[in-house]
Order: structure tokens, then C-alpha cells, then sequence
């Protein structure tokens, strides 16, 4: 390339979104820009909830980064107590222990190499920084912002902070809640806000017992109502809610929290204070995820309460699935028509997610409530003082209002310290509840099992359009329905044990083929490839799997059919007839679906491609 070509991609925001999608584009031999506004990586901890999904993808980008990051995650047992509590010293008025249902967490480990994390994104950043450094096809700024753009025939071009100008094929916006790319391509969000936040990250050694350290405290006082995870190194971050700008913990947050915290952890526990910060929890999404060769992604496209994790893993998923497309199109294999599936594929799956958060915030109050404190009220108050007559009030006399709003909201979460028998109904009331809390915590079904939908993806005989979600949001039930994720299981390689995931042909216009009768089906489809051309197949050999019965199990299709897996490991099409019976039937389909947006090219040695993986080789 030279100096005066536009760059392939030029990614905005140098986050866990935009850094993902950069290795996972420089997987695929594809350079990338990314710049980022911040000279040095995050240290005040935002996300800190890494699902199994999201080290799969970064797998992807490198296996040893996955590995990296996966060596930060401290043993699941020690990260598997929720608490709710008046006191932090005090009882407890009720416990979730992740770690108590020992068959659950077998399952969950059966599903995938890697299991759900609790990794602070301080502590994530740093790796990714990294990789990005040390990637020769990154060309990575730091200390710069975009502060223009202008789209232009099939270029687009970004004027620097720096006073340096950048044309690329394609912008990638994952700058963040308060995207500046998404301000520049005129994309407006939508969606209620639900809480202003403040937090403090702070390291207070001593402050739990090392084998009694709840991962979350979920604490309420007459003066405190809040959330405290629990970090690495002694480390914790505090949160809480506030009604307007001019509060102390927005306007002087330093102050604040220096009187904050030795009320609510003790006036005996020595706290050095990191950092603080605040920001705003809403439900919001993008009116488009696409705006001419702007792709937004992340918190840029979508913002969903920190009820459920699915911002940082939500972000990934984004990541992965543009990569791909990216390439076909970088590569000339596909048309540019293939970028509108980015959105058709990944807003239902937003939608879902932000569902499922919103209604864990709501649901708190199915406990909260037996003291008088409910996230429902909370989103009323906020509004309220967000639009007239409260916004006409100067600050100096609204934020004392919103001090004693809030003061009133927690008055009735002093019968919780209290002695007699009406505060040890409320107390037991409380305690029962908390069960019922279990899917903000756990939602493998989710991680795992969420589906997409659109042109390329087949639905089944008699369902119009796949569903997005599973069933049973807690636990996942594996499936090869289509569009959704394969199952993870272990063949036996030539180089060891992989997972199948590992073994898909990441090539964008390629599908890989599992099945159990690789034989037929590798004869099938050469005779078939000139009608395929100029996508190409794989054929992967899964009787060499440790459990061949429990394996034909799991892929649902028998001994003679065939699962067909795309680039991003999302299932297409699958059949249970074999590759006689089924083998025109899925030329169909990829004409119908995929043809349209990859352009036929000459297929003479297409047959080279179709090959068999097997485990026995």
C-alpha cells in the first residue's frame, strides 16, 4: 500500500471494542489505524464481568492473548459469594454463592475451554494495549482524537487532533458511550435513562477476611445505598446513585467520597482512594449501527445498565462479527452489501441483552422493596430532575433538593439494623426474595445462546425467522439450530485436543462442514463446487471425537447429516438427511442466501479447497 492509499480501516477508540477489532482484523492479514483519545490505558474499572464467549473470540484474534487474559481471573471460588447487607461488618441479610451448585458449574465448564471471569478492566486493558503494540499490521496512536470526518465516494476521511489527516476504506466508531463518530455520522440513541452513578476504586487491605470476601455487596443505610465489587490486590470499587450534576459526588467527588467511604466500610479501615468517576446508566441504542462506511460498535452503538455484564461482551460480539465481513470485502470476496447483516444480525441480540439487564435492575426491586428503596422510583426521581421545572432551579439550591430526595428514599432502610419482630419479617422478607435474583448473576444461556437471524442464516422448516434468545436464560442448552454458536466439544487432532470451535475455517467465504459421514459429504459437495463458487467448504471429520455417541448427541443431526458453520462460528444451515439427499438442498439455500452478496468468480480450481479435518489423520 502505498502512502497515498486510504488505510483499510481506521478504528476510533482503542477500548476492549476497538482493540478486539483490531487483532481480530490483523488475524486476517488486515492493517488497521486505531486511535485513541487517552494517552494511557484505563485505570478506574468499568466492566469487570468477562464472559466465556469473549475469550472464544480473542482465541480467535491469538491464542496466546486469550491465555494472557484468561491468567487474570482469579479461581472461580473465590469469586462466587453475592451479599446484601446493611453493615459490611454485620449480618448478612441474605447470600447467592455462585459455587454452592457444584453440578451447575460442571455443565458450565463443559461448554466452552474457558468459564466466565471476574477480570476488572484495568486489569484487561493493559494486555490488549499491548497486543496492539507489539501487532505489526496496528498502526496504534495514542493521545488522539478524531475531531472530523467527511464520507466521500468510497473513502473516508478523519481529521486528527494531531493536525494529521487519515483516509481509510471503512471507519470502525468504538470511542465510547459519548461517541464522537457517532455525533460526526448524525446517529442520534434511544432509550430512557435509568440512574446517574458515582464511583470510587479504591484499595482498603484488611477489609474482608481473604476467604470471605463477597465479589458483590450490595449495601443500604439511612445515608448509603450502593454496590461494592471486589477486585484484585485488595481493591474495590464503590458505587452509588445521585439526582443532579451539582451534587457533592458529581461536582466534588473527591470530597465526597473522602467523607463516604469511612462511613459506610468504618472509620478503622485504611483506604487510599485511586481514583473516582461518574457516569450515566441508560438503556439506549443507536437509531443505526450503520451510516455509509461508519460502523458503530460497542458503547458507541449501545449502552445497557451494569446489571447483567453484557456491555464489554456485548462489545466483542460486535468486533467479531464485523471482522469478518470486513474481510470479505477488503478481500473482494463479497460485495458491500454484506455490512447491512452487522445490524441485522447484532440488533436483536442487543435488544436482548439490553431486555435482560434492564429487567435485572428492575427486579432488585423484588428485594429492595420490603425496606422502601426500589430502582423504580429511582428512574422516576431521575427524570424528574431532568426536565422543567427542576431544570430551571440553579444548582446551588437543586442539589440540597435532590440531597434530601434522597435522603427520604433511604429513611426506611433503618428497621434493617433494627431489633423487634417487625424488622425480622422485613429481614426474612428480604433474605426470601433473593433466590429469585439468581439470572443477574448467572446467565449461561445467554452468553452461549443467543442466536442470529437474517439473510444469512437459514431458518428452519416452519420458523420464519430464527429465534434470538434461548429458553432458559441461566442455563445454557446447547443447540446447532441456526444461528446460533456451535457447541463446543473436544476432537482429537494431529497437535492435540481442540476445540471444534478452533477447528472452524475462519476464511469469510468459506463454511466449514461437521459431520460424522465426512466421506460422503466431502464427495457430495466436489461434485457440487462449481454451483457454490466462489464460496468454498471444509469438511471436518467428527468421529474423531473421544465421545462419538454423545458428540452425534450434542450436533443433533445423526450420523449422516451435517452442520455448516461460517466464518464466525454461527451456525448457517444443517441437515439430518445425508449428503446425497441434502447435498442440492443446501446448494439452495446458499444461493438464495449467500450468493447474493459474494461475487462469482471462476471456480476451476475450486475443488482443491474442499478438504477433510480429521482427528484420526
Amino acid at each position: 500500500m502505498s502512502t497515498s492509499d486510504p488505510a483499510p480501516v481506521l478504528i476510533a477508540g482503542a477500548g476492549s471494542t476497538g482493540a478486539t477489532a483490531a487483532l481480530l482484523l490483523a488475524r486476517r492479514g488486515i492493517a488497521s489505524i486505531v486511535v485513541d483519545r487517552r494517552s494511557d490505558e484505563l485505570t478506574h474499572p468499568a466492566a469487570h464481568v468477562i464472559h466465556g464467549r469473549s475469550f472464544e473470540i480473542w482465541r480467535e484474534a491469538d491464542p496466546a492473548l486469550a491465555r494472557d487474559i484468561a491468567a487474570l481471573a482469579p479461581p472461580i471460588e473465590d469469586v462466587s459469594l453475592i451479599r446484601w447487607c446493611s453493615e459490611l461488618s454485620g449480618r448478612a441479610l441474605g447470600e447467592i454463592d455462585l459455587s454452592s451448585r457444584p453440578e451447575q458449574l460442571a455443565r458450565v465448564k463443559s461448554h466452552s475451554d474457558f468459564l466466565i471471569s471476574h477480570i476488572g478492566q484495568h486489569q484487561l486493558m493493559p494486555v490488549l494495549w499491548t497486543a496492539l503494540d507489539r501487532e505489526p499490521l496496528i498502526d496504534f496512536r495514542r493521545n488522539t482524537r478524531v475531531e472530523r470526518v467527511e464520507q466521500r465516494g468510497d473513502t473516508v476521511t478523519a481529521q486528527m487532533s494531531t493536525g494529521a489527516t487519515v483516509a481509510a476504506r471503512y471507519l470502525v466508531g468504538a470511542d465510547g458511550a459519548n461517541s464522537d463518530i457517532r455525533e460526526f455520522a448524525n446517529v442520534e440513541m434511544h432509550g430512557p435513562v435509568l440512574a446517574r452513578m458515582g464511583s470510587a476504586f479504591f484499595r482498603a487491605p484488611g477489609l474482608y477476611p481473604a476467604d470471605a470476601r463477597p465479589l458483590l455487596s450490595w449495601i443500604y443505610q439511612p445515608n448509603f445505598a450502593g454496590v461494592m465489587i471486589a477486585h484484585a490486590d485488595d481493591h474495590y470499587v464503590l458505587m452509588n446513585t445521585y439526582l443532579h450534576p451539582d451534587q457533592d459526588v458529581a461536582r466534588r467527588r473527591e470530597d465526597f467520597w473522602a467523607t463516604t467511604l469511612p462511613a459506610v466500610l468504618g472509620d478503622r479501615v485504611h483506604v487510599q482512594v485511586v481514583s473516582t468517576g461518574t457516569w450515566t446508566m441508560t438503556s439506549q441504542t443507536a437509531e443505526v449501527f450503520r451510516r455509509g462506511r461508519i460502523l458503530l460498535a460497542g458503547d458507541a452503538a449501545h449502552r445497557f445498565p451494569h446489571t447483567g455484564g453484557y456491555g464489554l461482551n456485548s462489545g466483542v460480539q460486535d468486533a467479531h462479527n464485523i471482522a469478518w465481513k470486513l474481510d470479505a470485502v477488503l478481500g473482494g470476496h463479497a460485495t458491500d452489501r454484506l455490512l447491512d447483516t452487522y445490524e441485522t444480525e447484532r440488533r436483536p441480540v442487543i435488544d436482548l441483552f439490553a431486555r435482560h439487564s434492564v429487567s435485572n435492575h428492575v427486579k432488585m426491586d423484588d428485594t429492595t422493596r420490603y425496606f422502601g428503596v426500589t430502582n423504580t422510583m429511582l428512574q422516576r426521581a431521575t427524570a424528574a430532575m431532568s426536565r422543567r421545572p427542576m431544570t430551571m432551579i440553579p444548582g446551588r439550591l437543586a442539589a440540597p433538593l435532590a440531597d434530601r430526595v434522597t435522603r427520604a428514599g433511604l429513611t426506611r432502610t433503618r428497621i434493617l439494623a433494627s431489633t423487634g419482630r417487625r424488622a425480622q419479617r422485613v429481614r426474612d422478607l428480604v433474605a426470601g426474595s433473593i433466590p429469585g435474583q439468581l439470572a443477574h448473576f448467572v446467565s449461561t444461556g445467554l452468553e452461549y445462546g443467543y442466536r442470529y437471524g437474517g439473510p444469512l442464516i437459514a431458518a428452519e422448516p416452519g420458523e420464519r425467522e430464527p429465534a434470538v434468545g434461548p429458553e432458559d436464560v441461566v442455563e445454557y442448552r446447547p443447540t446447532t439450530r441456526p444461528g446460533g454458536r456451535l457447541p463446543h466439544t473436544v476432537v482429537e487432532t494431529p497437535s492435540g485436543p481442540r476445540s471444534t470451535l478452533e477447528l472452524v475455517d475462519t476464511t469469510p467465504s468459506a463454511f466449514t462442514i461437521f459431520t460424522s459421514d465426512p466421506a460422503s459429504w466431502t464427495r457430495v459437495l466436489l461434485s457440487l463446487s462449481s454451483e457454490l463458487s466462489p464460496l468454498t467448504t471444509r469438511v471436518v471429520d467428527m468421529t474423531g471425537v473421544p465421545s462419538p455417541e454423545a458428540t452425534v448427541d450434542l450436533y443433533e443431526v445423526g450420523t449422516s447429516g451435517a452442520v455448516v458453520v461460517r466464518a464466525d462460528g454461527h451456525v448457517v444451515w444443517r441437515s439430518r438427511d445425508d449428503a446425497d439427499a441434502a447435498g442440492q438442498q443446501f446448494v439452495d439455500v446458499v444461493r438464495r442466501t449467500w450468493l447474493p452478496y459474494f461475487s462469482p468468480t471462476d471456480g476451476s480450481d475450486r475443488t482443491e479447497e474442499t478438504s477433510i479435518a480429521s482427528g484420526r489423520r
